[in-house]
């Protein structure tokens, strides 16, 4: 420890200001006159799992018509014309 660090003691806040006090003086108020007007936010189609369901509107659909066409370009669409050996030889 140096030895102007001892020397040294807390220097008072110049304007009496003490954040903590402030702080401690904040908390949460007794009767919130905003609460009533708040609460609609965060009910009915507001809630957090129906904004997220919102976000993506056709997702759903959307995944299962693609793994439908996936399937179906699988099953019947397969593509026997390239199977043989080389380009161009006899099959024109």
């Amino acid at each position: 420890m140096r030895y102007t660090s001892i020397l040294r003691a807390a220097r008072p806040n110049l304007t009496g200001f003490d954040p903590k006090a402030y702080a401690a003086a904040a908390g949460t108020p007794a009767n919130d006159p905003w609460a009533r007007a708040e609460a609609w936010r965060y009910t009915g189609p507001f809630t957090r799992w129906n904004r997220f369901k919102m976000s993506f509107p056709g997702l759903g659909i959307a995944t299962v018509a693609f793994a439908a066409y996936c399937g179906y370009e699988y099953m019947f669409l397969k593509d026997d014309h390239h199977a043989e050996g080389g380009h161009g030889e006899g099959h024109h």
